[in-house]
């Protein structure tokens, strides 16, 4: 067993297979870890298990928390939790002095409580490290459920993809390999010309209009309101729209529904579709942050 966390003590709360997958990881390098939000018999040899966040964070000199993070009041993600778990200012305050919380995107009020009580935040979300692996999963997950939703083939169909980030890209890819005849729109002109070289078609967002009267499958990864009322009123009645951004989507959902149209909200669709390959992502990545975090501050604290 690898010793390199021995001794610094990690709380994990929340979550889904994912965090199973990534606590295992941290116990095997030796961390004390404590988890939250899971029944003990899910949680495997040599970590705790409590149902209290306040009394899983006391002492923690690192927090992790869901890739999805928390509701707007607090609210942590936590599939196999009997009952709400609730990140409160109180369990914040009980951590460690300096402690470091990493979680994939974090709210205001979180950033504001740990701003006041001089922790570290981490924000992984957006590492292409996490990123750019979750786009795998991310993309197989789309796809699947556009193979379930329609009666056509990805082959042959005529499919768009809005937004031409890491999973934009990946997603583009595996629609053309699957033969559909891609258009990519977004706004970064540098974005377009990469899509162009890998022989999609691209459009901006003003061409959304007339691009969504005519594709069979439309893919947002943009997480603000890109599909409105004045477009969706022009798109194709038998078009299936699947919005991958982070809630509440970039689709208008009522204006869908009053056109008729059939559109899907799919956020975190790695922890849902092929959580172990996504638990192994954060298993292989979130350790080594770790130690490059608790380094970087004990270098910051030997030089004060």
């Amino acid at each position: 067993m690898s010793s390199v966390l021995s001794g610094i003590k990690i709380a994990v709360l929340g979550g889904d297979d994912r965090e199973l997958i990534l606590v295992n990881e941290l116990v095997r390098m030796g961390a004390t870890v404590v988890v939250c939000g899971f029944p003990r018999e899910m949680v495997g040899h040599g970590a705790f298990a409590l149902n209290n966040p306040e009394e899983a964070c006391k002492g923690a000199e690192v927090v992790i928390l869901p890739l999805p993070g928390t509701s707007p009041d607090g609210v942590i993600r936590a599939v196999y939790s009997e009952q709400e778990l609730k990140l409160t200012e109180k369990a914040i305050s009980a951590v460690a002095p300096r402690a470091l919380v990493i979680i994939g995107s974090a709210r205001e009020f979180l950033k504001k409580w740990i701003e006041n009580k001089e922790l570290n935040l981490l924000e992984v979300a957006e590492i292409d490290e996490i990123a750019i692996l979750n786009s795998i999963p991310t993309a197989e997950g789309a796809i699947q459920i556009a193979m379930e939703e329609t009666n056509i083939t990805i082959h042959g169909s005529k499919s768009c993809v809005i937004g031409f980030g890491r999973i934009g890209i990946t997603l583009a890819r595996v629609l053309k390999s699957l033969g559909s005849e891609v258009t990519v729109v977004a706004r970064n002109h540098g974005q377009l010309a990469r899509a162009y070289e890998m022989n999609c078609k691209k459009a901006e967002l003003g061409d959304l209009h007339e691009i969504m009267h005519t594709v069979d499958l439309a893919f947002n990864t943009v997480p603000e309101l890109v599909l409105d009322r004045s477009v969706l009123k022009y798109a194709n009645p038998d078009v299936l729209i699947i919005d991958l951004a982070t809630q509440p989507g970039g689709t208008d959902f009522e204006a869908a529904n009053h056109y008729g149209l059939k559109a899907i909200l799919a956020p975190g669709l790695p922890g849902k579709v092929a959580p172990v390959s996504a638990g192994k992502i954060l298993a292989s990545v979130i350790p080594g942050l770790i130690i490059k975090e608790l380094v970087k501050l004990e270098q910051t604290s030997i030089y004060a």
